[in-house]
């Protein structure tokens, strides 16, 4: 509707994945590089992940076109099947003829049986096979046991069947799960999909501007460019929606440039930001109120905390200042995030000062070259013993969980607790250091045995915000809390929220415990969405006492 308004040939930011718009960010081309490794990497699994609308599927589109001409791709693309569901529609993908003797439906048998005769008869001919599983985290233990049996067939030399998993991140939580663990260890390469920089989100709006047909300046000016990273948070797929309905609305207005008051109407109407029900409105005041509450215990136990450190003239200081300083959300990457880092004064521990320089970029040979190798450097803090095979499976046998995430050094100084930092060299490459110490002007990396003091401009420049670290859940925790009904886990983190409420929380409406976990959220600069999971967790950890090594200052 408003394509010839704007100079384009063509609606460009349609959410279907198109690969001609696919933007390719240095994440989205070692994405595309991770696949086409595994072609090439002689069978196995293939692991993608990444955040919803983060562009997995759009990839995946890319590399089938790159896709060598001697190789037969089957591509699933709903995996909610049962395994004789599945074993069907990979024959019927590969075009495989199955046959069933005697009575009744086909089997198992019938199925893996014609498969491992075709994968045979192209190997033989020098052809290669690839499954691709799109939405993979909806499979179930049971096919995804069936899918490491099927790479079972091999000759000497490689497997005869290459399988991509590509899903959402709880896919790679469901293969770290012990049960799991023999197909875990036959993944060959894994990549996870970061959402893009702010930088990055008005580059993607410009190619895919570029893509339609665009040949004058775009139609967004640079608040509202900002804006637009703001509320999509970096994501392809929400930052289409924004911008399409957006367009549409400077259209609809006869404007030529799409300011920031347009693109906030849009967000109202693509994502629900609007007002809300009288009923939602006196909920988010009740948040609200406990969120207060909750800030001012967190700030009081901290200062408590501090005491103990620094003695009685620093626990008055930081009283006064617990009353009168408001919470912040951390900022949102890693770049914004150094001018927040710099801003908190934390002395350098002697260890810190011993360290040796290093600059991440200068130095990256010496730098951890397996993420392996980078969880058993991080073991010894946890007083964990991590033997060979997957060391997130060691852990969570030792009652420990693994976490991967992305964020920034003011995530990092709020979890306060030692991790696996992914550095990149200026090709693209990546290594692995451990964050032991963290300064208001540098920090001490561990790697390769030693203590290295990194200044913090320098790490900036090497780091995207990907760090891996291990946390202690509560008895029985499985994904995530927000109901008491869930048991023991719910029933843990309820106690500990009401240890942190004051009495000033008492005249405040009580709030169920998906309410109060909001609130503590609020309080703490976390996204609320009243799910207790491991960062939030990590956070009433720290709070609670819990017995979890913290990083040196």
């Amino acid at each position: 509707m408003y394509a010839q308004f704007f100079g384009l040939r063509q609606p460009p930011f349609s959410i279907a994945p198109d690969p001609r718009y696919l933007f390719m960010s240095e994440r989205h081309r070692e994405a595309l590089a991770h696949l086409l490794y595994g072609v090439r990497g002689g069978g196995g699994f293939v692991l993608l992940t990444g955040e919803i609308g983060a562009g997995k599927t759009t990839v995946c589109r890319c590399f089938l076109e790159q896709i060598p001409k001697r190789c037969n791709v089957a591509y699933i693309f709903n995996p909610k099947l049962t395994v004789e569901e599945l074993l069907r529609t990979v024959c019927e993908e590969f075009r495989v003829p199955y046959q069933h003797t005697g009575p009744g439906t086909p089997t198992v048998k019938d199925y893996v049986d014609a498969l491992n005769a075709f994968l045979l008869s192209t190997h033989a001919v020098g052809q290669n096979n690839v499954l691709i599983i799109d939405e993979a985290q909806n499979l179930s233990a049971d096919v995804l046991e069936q899918l490491r049996l099927l790479t079972n067939l091999e000759t000497n030399e490689r497997k005869l069947l290459q399988i991509i998993l590509i899903g959402q991140p709880e896919l790679r939580a469901m293969l770290a799960r012990p049960e799991l663990e023999q197909l875990a260890q036959r993944v060959i390469a894994r990549f996870h999909l970061q959402a893009l920089s702010e930088t990055e989100t008005t580059q993607y709006i410009r190619h895919r501007l570029a893509v339609a047909g665009m040949k004058r300046a775009i139609p967004f000016d640079k608040p509202a460019l900002q804006r637009i990273h703001a509320i999509a948070r970096g994501v392809p797929r929400r930052i289409n929606l924004l911008c399409d309905r957006a367009l549409l609305g400077a259209y609809s207005q006869g404007k030529a440039r799409v300011d920031r008051r347009i693109v906030d109407t849009a967000a109202q109407e693509v994502f629900d930001t609007g007002p809300t029900s009288a009923a939602a409105g006196a909920q988010r005041k009740r948040v609200t109120a406990w969120a207060l509450a909750f800030g001012g215990a967190v700030l009081l136990c901290g200062a408590a905390i501090f005491a103990l450190v620094g003695g009685p003239h620093r626990a008055g200081t930081v009283a006064a200042a617990a009353s009168a300083v408001p919470l912040k959300r951390p900022a949102s990457a890693p770049s914004a995030a150094l001018a927040a880092a710099s801003a908190v004064a934390t002395p350098a521990s002697a260890a810190a000062s011993a360290a040796q320089p290093f600059d991440p970029k200068a130095d990256f040979k010496a730098l951890l070259r397996s993420e392996k190798d980078a969880w058993r450097a991080l073991a010894p803090a946890w007083k964990l013993t991590l033997a060979d095979g997957d060391p997130c499976t060691a852990a969570q046998r030792q009652q420990l969980h693994c976490f991967r995430g992305n964020g920034n050094l003011a995530l990092l100084r709020q979890l306060d607790r030692p991790a696996v930092l992914t550095l990149h060299d200026g090709a693209g490459r990546a290594g692995y250091a451990v964050l032991g110490a963290l300064a208001n002007d540098g920090a001490t990396l561990r790697f390769d045995g030693g203590d290295h003091l990194v200044a913090l401009s320098a790490l900036d420049d090497a780091w995207r915000g990907e760090f891996a670290t291990f946390w202690r859940a509560p008895a029985g925790y499985v994904d995530s809390i927000a109901d008491v009904a869930a048991g023991p886990p719910a029933q843990w983190v309820a106690e500990q929220l009401g240890k942190l409420q004051p009495a000033s929380a008492a005249s405040a409406p009580p709030l169920p415990l998906k309410g109060q976990i909001q609130a503590f959220q609020v309080a703490q600069g976390l996204k609320p969405d009243g799910l207790a999971g491991p960062v939030t967790l990590m956070q009433l950890n720290r709070l609670a006492g819990v017995d979890e090594p913290r990083l040196q200052r």
